[in-house]
């Protein structure tokens, strides 16, 4: 299938490294540096600048730019496309619709794991278009299809947001290693190595059973977790997830 990438930031990249594989990618954009940029990294893909009256007819369009540049990008745009995709942040499907034409739209909210075919991408839409859109999105990892775009919202704060999220944490797992003593690149090769660890979620198992494999009784993980419980982790983490939902529905209504 040929698709059609609007954008050249990272999420487009991520998407063309992981969806180059099976598809023949096309990538949109304004600025011919950063197009060129781009097919050094994806050199299978096929750049074109934004043209003034730019044809999208019968095309399958995944349209990747900042939210606030939706209108703008609109104006560029003619004819009708054949799906169009969207991982616009708190875009809802009405403005999709009064922006750009396209005889099915779909908004998804993959992640940067696309880029290592990792990818956790959260779908709604037109239900004629569902088991295609599913089908592209499983090239880059797991898809989870929605029925509101309430709950494709709330997706977004965990799965869109969530790796900033960890990152976070990783981080202050190796500095807090540094604090104690180790160099910073043997506290960075152990918080790397953490992640494997968390392959029973891979599995479906629940967190908390990876919680319970280790904590013994009086132990090492048990003294760090209730650190954690006395400092409101849990707690923070909860109201970053309610903060960014929060923010998308901002975003919706602008």
């Amino acid at each position: 299938m040929k698709l059609t990438l609007i954008g050249n930031g990272k999420m487009a990249l991520s998407l063309a490294k992981g969806l180059c594989v099976d598809n023949e990618i096309e990538v949109i954009g304004r600025d011919i540096n950063k197009l060129n940029a781009f097919q050094k990294e994806v050199p299978s893909v096929c750049i074109k600048v934004l043209q003034q009256n730019e044809d999208i007819t019968n095309k399958n369009i995944i349209v990747c730019v900042k939210p606030y540049a939706l209108v703008e990008l609109s104006k560029n745009l003619v004819g009708s496309a054949q799906t169009l995709y969207s991982v616009l942040a708190g875009t809802t499907l009405e403005s999709l619709k009064a922006n750009i034409k396209a005889k099915s739209y779909i908004r998804t909210m993959p992640n940067l794991g696309a880029t290592f075919n990792q990818s956790m991408t959260t779908l709604t839409g037109d239900t004629d278009q569902k088991q295609e859109a599913l089908e592209i999105f499983s090239k880059i990892g797991k898809t989870l299809w929605v029925n509101t775009q309430k709950e494709l919202d709330i997706a977004t704060a965990i799965a869109g947001s969530g790796p900033a999220y960890l990152a976070l944490i990783a981080e202050a797992l190796a500095d807090a290693g540094v604090k104690c003593g180790l160099t910073r690149n043997d506290s960075q090769v152990l918080v790397q190595g953490l992640f494997g660890s968390m392959q029973p979620l891979l599995e479906e198992s629940a967190p908390s059973m990876i919680k319970d494999s280790v904590m013994s009784p009086g132990g090492t993980t048990a003294a760090g977790y209730a650190a954690l419980e006395q400092h409101n982790v849990r707690h923070g983490i909860m109201q970053a997830v309610i903060a960014a939902y929060e923010q998308a529905n901002l975003l919706s209504k602008k």
